[in-house]
């Protein structure tokens, strides 16, 4: 298993419960196939350096994760899918393997 990172950030407005199904979500795409979820970070509410679909401001997430290559893709699909996820970026962590 290789090590990644994935930031995402949701609208601020949106409700607890909806942070908890993106949150799970995430959780099952990861663990699902047998990757584990290392650290979750939430780093609240921060200013966005350009407005993104009339918001100046985004509630971030750090997880660190490990999960095969192939997992990847299906984390991705389901974050552009998911609609209280405004942006959202994974990177391979080769300093963490």
């Amino acid at each position: 298993m290789k090590a990644y990172e994935l930031l995402y950030f949701v609208d601020p407005a949106s409700t607890d419960e909806a942070r908890a199904g993106v949150m799970k979500r995430v959780d099952v795409a990861i663990t699902g196939e047998g990757g584990t979820v290392d650290n979750v970070e939430d780093w609240g509410r921060r200013k966005l350096a350009y407005e993104i679909d009339h918001l100046a401001e985004g509630d971030y997430t750090l997880i660190d994760f490990h999960a095969d290559p192939s997992q990847i893709a299906e984390l991705d699909r389901v974050l552009r899918i998911n609609d209280a996820v405004k942006r959202h970026m994974i990177v391979r962590r080769t300093d963490r393997d």
